[in-house]
């Protein structure tokens, strides 16, 4: 879609040029259509004539007309088809649809998968080929995907606004997990050769931010800036994450120095902020570990007595398999390994490369060296990640 300026424009205007044309027209799912046909447009165009002086109502006058062949392809009904061929976008409002958007997106009709794939196109801007290579899923898939979910939520008759009261926090809960979701494939993806895929992490942190900076106080609640906090911390470490050759390196072995400083500071002062005024919640304590990792000079330096605290306090706040590992892990760095085996056979985990990698680290901490291999080699035959792979198989 052009250079990374011109994509960084067109994804930005994204919303602003959807919403404009939904309010027009009124069906989510044409309009859609429409604007990505116009974006399309700006790509071929936009390198060879020039960006226009008034981008959006560029994009949102190209949509508008292709709306209108669509609802003469439709044999609409004349009076209609004439009172749209008068609109032609003047001034764009400041109005910001980018809210209304990631509600309507993550629609509970729509399943999780159809959620990220039409968050990411309808706000985020990227194109269907774009989040195919992305979600390492092949075009037609994505395209499908999307294509069902705007019919469900046609179905649904689903209105862009925001839900009401009663149905906002559940909706926003769905935003929230749909935004995590996208961030974690991004930052450690699940399959494929490279450990990261920064387009998506990229794109998760940007549609947090604007979710923490414009949702309306009603709505606004810790967990938000803990997401976010969650997702700077998080993502600060990303340098220091791969060797040149793309390789795995744990955090225990990383280079702290090349860690994103900025990031990490605004992490913490998020995440002290809200933890001071706001009732806790899951991506709070995610957060709050994340800081404590984040502030350890070195990897001996790390409070491991506090994260096992936080991670006791996250399993009363969501309990699930993924925390109970992580919990054996810092259990075992406080009370040494043999107390983290323990845990991890009467936790009874299965299912998940990771618990074969926990199990073998933990063996080759207690000096188990022959069993250390055995789980290190089923950890190496369970993940799809080439990253992971080439990282379990070096430590045998």
């Amino acid at each position: 879609m052009g250079g990374p300026g011109l994509e960084d424009l067109l994804r930005a205007a994204t919303p602003q040029v959807l919403g404009a044309v939904v309010r027009r027209y009124g069906d989510f799912d044409r309009c859609e259509d429409a604007v990505q046909e116009a974006l399309l447009a700006a790509a071929r165009q936009w390198p060879a004539e020039g960006v226009p002086d008034d981008p959006k109502a560029w994009l949102i006058t190209v949509a508008a007309r292709r709306r209108i062949e669509i609802l003469r392809s439709e044999t609409a009904r004349r009076q209609r088809e004439e009172a749209a061929a008068g609109f032609v976008a003047g001034p764009v409002p400041e109005t910001d649809d980018s809210l209304t958007l990631l509600f309507l997106c993550c629609h509970p009709a729509l399943t999780t998968s159809s959620q990220v794939a039409l968050t990411l196109r309808a706000v985020g801007g990227l194109s269907t080929a774009e989040i195919a290579r992305a979600l390492l899923v092949p075009d037609a898939t994505i395209g499908q995907r999307i294509s069902r979910a705007k019919q469900r939520i046609r179905e649904a008759g689903a209105r862009f606004v925001m839900p009401e009261p009663a149905e906002r926090s559940t909706r926003l809960a769905a935003v929230l997990r749909v935004l995590y979701l996208i961030f974690n494939e991004g930052y450690t993806a699940s399959s494929g050769p490279s450990l990261h895929r920064i387009e998506l992490s990229t794109e998760a942190i940007r549609l947090t931010r604007q979710l923490h900076a414009r949702l309306p106080g009603d709505l606004l609640d810790g967990e938000v800036a803990g997401l976010l906090a969650l997702m700077l911390l998080t993502d600060a470490r990303r340098p220091a994450r791969t060797r040149a050759d793309g390789g795995l390196v744990p955090l225990a072995e990383q280079d702290r120095t090349a860690w994103d400083a900025s990031l990490i500071a605004d992490g913490i002062d998020l995440i002290t902020t809200t933890l001071a005024s706001a009732p806790i919640g899951p991506y709070q304590v995610q957060a709050a570990i994340a800081a404590v990792h984040d502030e350890a000079a070195t990897a001996a330096d790390t409070d491991w007595p506090q994260i096992l605290r936080l991670y006791d306090l996250l399993t009363l706040l969501e309990p699930g398999p993924m925390v109970t590992l992580n919990r054996i892990v810092a259990l075992a760095m406080t009370r040494g390994p043999r107390a983290g085996l323990a845990a991890l056979d009467e936790a009874a985990l299965t299912g998940h490369h990771r618990i074969d990698a926990v199990r073998a680290h933990l063996l080759e901490l207690a000096g188990d060296l022959p069993a250390a291999r055995e789980h290190y080699a089923a950890a190496a035959r369970g993940t799809l990640s080439a990253a992971e792979k080439r990282y379990l198989e070096s430590k045998l």
